[in-house]
């Protein structure tokens, strides 16, 4: 293995953690990795990584030797780049929540990969936060403002939210007219990822913002638990209207207080701060926001 890849190798060992992950996404022998890191820590003259049966992490000399990998690493496919003729190419890994791709990406994604074949997109969805640079994430697209500090964002659209309920539940708790009407009712309680605590309902009252939490039966943590509780007529929500559109088509979910509206809630896709963003992160990234015009 030369100077390059094994650099190369050694960098993806810092951000993953693990020797076995390394191994399997590059389809080498775990063997193969570990040689690689020795010989670099032989020719340094240097331990680069603390090993443990749970975790491996870099000492301050690996943390040292691994930013200027980064680096030269960077400037070789950025020199590449500049001469090459040919398209993107490689591993693209993307976190999204499942619905924003089932309705703004997936439509468009085969002709994105028929203009660029050689990149190979993996889709990981979930709510909850993740370590990019330990998962080996390239960008995350996500719904609200980045709590995570190491983490840099680019505003792709603003989605229009709604509160909507159930006709079961609204039969028995009753149509509210205003939010002063809300007292005595219900909502399915949202747990955020972000600071464990549990959402309120927000809604836009001419121009200022109002937060109300109901008293909830039922709490839960994912887009998906939240609707479906909905319907089965547990509490009042707020959600896009992208993603309530066919309940509400179906009459599963009736929209309620359109007077006052929830405000919109920024999408944006975000990156590691400090990492080169190479040149498949960058044609995703441009036909990401091509496919958020208009939400």
């Amino acid at each position: 293995m030369d100077r390059i890849d094994a650099m190369t190798v050694f960098t993806r060992i810092v951000e993953a953690r693990s020797f076995t992950k390394v191994a399997n996404d590059l389809g080498l022998p775990r063997s193969t990795v570990s040689d690689a890191t020795k010989s670099l820590e032989a020719r340094l003259g240097v331990s680069l990584l603390h090993r443990t049966t749970r975790v491996v992490r870099p000492t301050p000399e690996g943390e040292a030797y691994y930013q200027r990998c980064m680096s030269i690493l960077a400037e070789i496919e950025e020199a590449e780049e500049t001469v090459a003729s040919t398209l993107p190419k490689g591993k693209l890994r993307v976190d999204v929540h499942g619905t924003l791709a089932r309705h703004y990406l997936l439509p468009g994604l085969p002709k994105f990969l028929e203009r660029y074949p050689e990149i190979e997109l993996h889709f990981g969805e979930g709510d909850r936060l993740v370590d990019l640079v330990r998962e080996g994430v390239d960008c995350v697209i996500r719904v609200g403002d980045p709590v995570d500090s190491d983490m840099l964002g680019r505003k792709l659209a603003e989605l229009e939210e709604i509160t909507c309920a159930a006709p079961a539940y609204l039969e028995r708790f009753g149509m509210p007219e205003s939010i002063d009407d809300l007292e005595g009712h219900r909502m399915v309680g949202f747990r955020s990822s972000a600071t464990g605590s549990t959402l309120p309902l927000e809604f836009m009252v001419d121009a200022d913002l109002r937060a109300m939490t109901l008293p909830s039966s039922v709490t839960v943590s994912g887009a998906d638990a939240l609707a479906h509780c909905a319907r089965l007529g547990l509490g009042i929500i707020q959600k896009p209207r992208y993603s309530a559109a066919e309940d509400l088509e179906t009459g599963r979910l009736v929209e309620v207080l359109r007077g006052t509206p929830p405000p919109p809630s920024a999408v944006s896709i975000f990156y590691p701060r400090g990492r080169y963003i190479s040149p498949r992160v960058r044609v995703f990234s441009e036909w990401v926001s091509r496919a958020f015009k208009g939400a």
